[in-house]
């Protein structure tokens, strides 16, 4: 699909090299969600200084289906950096969006709750049984508040279960009493 795309160079002369550029980087944008309903990119240099060289601005709007996603990039002299950054800014905007169109944040690890079964002060381990009554292993470096030599058997704990050990193990333990989940 061929996006609707309008290119506006302000204060400065157009240039059919960054024409191609920024065209060239729009069809890898559209290559990449082609989803994409319109887009506009304005080059300009905002304000002359004598004292400075060129400071070139670049503002890119991208409408996708329900938003619109903005980077306003400026102060570079090159104006293929400001292009390239504003571009890549873009990209990771549109790649977030991507990922909330589809579902794809970031899920958090469920905490678990269990009780501190056996522990070895001396050496500094220790299992925890949890709902199940599976028991996880954990040693000192797992405990998070309020301190290892602190804990006792019986205790309440709040972990999460670490899925990549060989055994099972609990990581980020902390005591209290916590609720049960439902």
């Amino acid at each position: 699909m061929k996006i609707p795309l309008q290119i506006t160079f302000r204060n400065i002369q157009n240039s059919e090299a960054v024409d191609d550029y920024i065209r060239d980087r729009v069809q890898k944008l559209n290559e990449f969600f082609s989803e994409i309903v319109s887009c506009r990119v304005v080059v300009e240099i905002p304000h002359k200084h004598h004292n400075q060289g060129k400071q070139f601005n670049v503002r890119i709007d991208i409408g996708v289906p329900g938003d619109e996603i903005a980077v306003n990039r400026d102060h570079h002299e090159d104006v293929y950096i400001a292009l390239r950054d504003a571009f890549d800014a873009t990209k990771r905007q549109l790649q977030d969006y991507v990922h909330r169109l589809r579902r794809e944040t970031k899920s958090h690890v469920p905490e678990c709750i269990g009780h501190v079964a056996r522990i070895n002060q001396k050496d500094g381990f220790g299992f925890i049984t949890d709902q199940d009554g599976v028991e996880l292993y954990f040693n000192r470096d797992n405990v998070v508040s309020p301190n290892f030599e602190h804990l006792k058997v019986g205790d309440e704990v709040k972990f999460i279960e670490d899925p990549s050990a060989e055994r099972p193990q609990a990581k980020r333990i902390s005591i209290g009493h916590h609720q049960f989940p439902s």
